[in-house]
């Protein structure tokens, strides 16, 4: 299993627009393709404006193969065109996490 850990830096005030187009829009998209959602976190103290993002997949390939499926979704494009069009992210930072053996699973 990998995890994928995404983190977003917004501009400040759009955060709360993002999430809500996000939840109601993005997420169910993204539950049909992907596999395990793990969560979405925003902070609270420290950097603001930022939010973190997690899926879990069984594999390199395997998330390689879910995401290509996203990316030629009509309803992918159309959500994700509408997301740039915010301009409301500054920042995408993307890390592929390997478990410690005595993590448990997700």
């Amino acid at each position: 299993m990998i995890l994928e850990h995404r983190t977003y830096t917004f501009k400040p005030g759009t955060v709360d627009k993002w999430m809500k187009k996000y939840e109601a829009e993005g997420l169910p998209i993204q539950k049909r393709h992907l596999n395990r959602f793990v969560g979405l976190y925003v902070s609270e103290i420290g950097v603001l404006h930022t939010t973190v993002l997690m899926w879990a997949y069984d594999s390199l390939a395997d998330r390689e193969a879910r995401r290509q499926a996203m990316y030629a979704d009509p309803d992918w494009q159309s959500f994700i065109a509408e997301i740039w069009a915010l301009d409301a992210i500054l920042q995408q930072d993307v890390m592929i996490m390997n478990p410690a053996p005595y993590s448990p699973p997700v």
